[in-house]
């Protein structure tokens, strides 16, 4: 983010993704809080999506409100970190700002639209 002069204090971060691995609703022992809260440290303003959670759990297990929908709002980052089936089908540049950062850990996303993958 800071390589494209975006600030992260009050950035629009949206992380998909938060259950233990993909296609799969169990969100114990999910390592992707830890971003969450990383994030949220450096104060910016996240957003969770993950179709397969319940938002009930990840409310309950780690106090993080995450979203039933896609939002439709266009992020300064968007970090995907689960590789659900339904974020193959995504449209990622539609949820992104005209300056953002794009980061895939799982590697799913098309290469032209990631800005870091692992």
């Amino acid at each position: 983010m800071i390589s494209r002069d975006i600030k992260i204090k009050n950035a629009e971060v949206l992380v998909l993704g938060v259950t233990f691995k993909e296609n799969c609703p169990d969100v114990r022992n999910t390592k992707v809080v830890d971003v969450i809260r990383s994030l949220k440290e450096f104060g910016a303003n996240v957003t969770i999506y993950d179709p397969w959670a319940d938002v009930e759990e990840v409310a309950e297990e780690y106090e993080l409100q995450s979203t039933k929908g896609l939002p439709k709002e266009k992020y300064d980052a968007i970090v995907l970190t689960v590789a659900h089936d339904e974020y193959k089908e995504l449209d990622i540049v539609s949820l992104k700002k005209k300056e953002s950062v794009v980061y895939d850990v799982e590697g799913i996303i098309p290469k032209e639209v990631v800005d870091k993958s692992l």
